[in-house]
């Protein structure tokens, strides 16, 4: 009998690339159940992981988005608060710029007035110690015009209004004859 099945196989050419029905039903069983096994559970979970993967990365790309958004918010917010600064430290700048123009100017219009008013009281002054000079001198010098002009005239002149007259009348031609010759000076000079 063994030999009738060599026989027989040998008569039959076997191709080696196709197999047996047996072998094709078999693998195919097989086949059907482990597709099954991953189908129920392997392809669930593996698809939930890669479902969890996906929204972690489209939410970190999201927070990223976010962080961003924020960070250029607060930059412009930076980048404002700096220009107001800066504007602010302009304004106080020049400020103290006027300011100090405004004191310094204060300052001169001060000292101008302090000095027109020195000027005026020394000016005050001097003209009343000049009158006060002038009146003590037209005193002596009438008291000495008289007692020349008695010499001269050979009278005592006691009159007081006499006295008087005569030495208002020799001041008058005094103060005549130095406005004359300051004239002629002032003349001379031009």
């Amino acid at each position: 009998m063994l030999s009738s099945v060599v026989i027989a196989a040998s008569e039959e050419q076997h191709n080696p690339l196709i197999p047996e029905p047996a072998d094709i039903v078999g693998s195919l069983i097989c086949f059907v159940v482990i597709l099954f096994f991953f189908w129920k559970l392997v392809l669930p979970r593996v698809k939930k992981l890669l479902d969890e993967r996906a929204e972690a990365i489209e939410g970190n790309i999201a927070k990223a988005d976010e962080a961003q958004h924020k960070a250029e918010a607060l930059l412009e917010e930076y980048t404002a608060q700096l220009a107001e600064a800066r504007a602010d430290a302009a304004k106080i700048r020049e400020q103290a710029r006027t300011d100090g123009q405004k004191i310094v100017a204060e300052a001169k219009d001060t000292a101008t007035a302090e000095a027109a008013r020195v000027t005026a009281s020394a000016q005050a002054q001097i003209e009343a110690e000049r009158q006060t000079a002038l009146v003590s001198l037209r005193g002596e010098v009438g008291s000495l015009a008289i007692d020349i002009a008695s010499g001269v005239v050979g009278e005592v002149l006691t009159e007081d209004k006499k006295a008087q007259a005569i030495v208002d009348r020799f001041l008058a031609d005094l103060e005549a004859s130095e406005k004359a010759t300051s004239n002629e000076k002032a003349g001379t000079a031009n």
